[in-house]
């Protein structure tokens, strides 16, 4: 096995140990459209127009996902979500 091959074996054993959550946005009938998007900007680090689109996919599948990552990143960021009022959890 030559070494690059084992330091694409490593990378690819390391990828597997990092856990990838997602924070899943869930739809309401009390939070507004522009505050949803607000917040999305804000806790999740979006761009206008992808948190329009997931408040667009919230309104009408129910529910989104606004991010995807490791647990310690999603964390403060679903608490900011859910400070704002706004129906979120970590899967």
């Amino acid at each position: 096995m030559s070494t690059r091959e084992k330091t694409s074996e490593d990378l690819l054993v390391d990828e597997k140990l990092v856990s990838q959550k997602e924070i899943v946005l869930y739809n309401d009938d009390v939070n507004t459209f522009d505050h949803v998007i607000e917040t999305l900007i804000y806790a999740c680090e979006h761009t206008p127009e992808q948190a329009e689109q997931c408040s667009l996919i919230v309104h009408y599948n129910g529910k989104c996902t606004v991010k995807t990552g490791p647990y310690n990143d999603l964390k403060p960021r679903c608490t900011m979500l859910l400070d704002a009022g706004l129906n979120a959890e970590i899967i």
